[in-house]
């Protein structure tokens, strides 16, 4: 590991840890959103305390990336009040909301990549944008970074030339560049083989037990959340289903969670 990302990865660990603060470092207090007569959260409430790892789990179109979009801004919550980085971000105009976002950042499900730029050229944007650091630093933090994320050899090449799953490692390397305290993650092991959904879940654990970060996971993969999930968020038909570690929800009485998970174990046998 070379020294410049020795550096970044020593103050990331210790600026997140100097951050933390008493209190969840985001919350949901009964928000509800709604699309015109759809609603797509409705009286939601949950906690990630600074340093865990959240999994927000549920069938396609029962508000899981939408619950992302609240945290980063993106969208507003029709009613209840969003904390994030331990401030009530609910009112924030976007000027704010950018202030916010350079301590959470999100890996989007497509990855989000610059596709006219290399691999190297994305994982470099957020630290060209910091003005502090010459060239030969931030290329040892960008070699350090692919390296970190296990896609160093592909530094030179554009997002188009890789597969779904090695761009979603460098949308990770890039959004670890900006040393954020918080990363969201949208569906991380969605459409990429076993064998990379377990690498990318390996990665996310390392790297949240390295650098000390608060994650949000939203997934159905069912693995990934056993792997990861210091408490899990189970979502259905709008509402919180379930809120708890991971073992409390293979005892949860409630029929759609244990259908849920009894699916889940048929997928694993087929």
């Amino acid at each position: 590991m070379t020294d410049e990302l020795e550096k970044i990865e020593q103050q990331t660990s210790l600026q997140n840890r100097e951050d933390e603060k008493p209190g969840p470092y985001i919350e949901f207090k009964h928000v509800f959103k709604a699309f015109g007569e759809k609603r797509v959260l409705e009286d939601v409430s949950f906690t990630v305390m600074p340093g865990e790892t959240v999994c927000i789990l549920g069938r396609s179109g029962v508000g899981k990336s939408v619950t992302l979009q609240n945290i980063m801004g993106f969208l507003k919550p029709d009613s209840g009040r969003i904390v994030v980085a331990h401030e009530d971000v609910t009112d924030y105009p976007d000027r704010e909301m950018e202030r916010i976002r350079k301590k959470v950042t999100m890996v989007f499900q497509n990855g989000a990549l610059f596709d006219s730029l290399t691999v190297g050229e994305n994982v470099a944007f957020p630290l060209r944008e910091r003005k502090d650091l010459n060239e030969e630093q931030i290329l040892q933090i960008v070699d350090g970074l692919l390296e970190m994320v296990g896609v160093k050899e592909m530094r030179d090449l554009l997002p188009s030339d890789l597969s779904t799953g090695m761009k979603r490692s460098v949308a990770i390397a890039r959004a670890l560049s900006a040393q954020p305290e918080c990363v969201l993650y949208d569906e991380p092991t969605t459409m990429v083989d076993p064998l990379m959904a377990q690498l990318l879940g390996d990665l996310i654990k390392r790297l949240k037990i390295q650098l000390n970060l608060t994650s949000v996971v939203v997934t159905h993969d069912m693995r990934l959340a056993k792997k990861l999930a210091n408490k899990v968020v189970f979502l259905h038909e709008a509402k919180v289903l379930f809120f708890g570690t991971y073992a409390e929800m293979e005892k949860c009485k409630e029929p759609i969670v244990q259908e849920f998970l009894q699916l889940d174990e048929l997928q694993l046998l087929a």
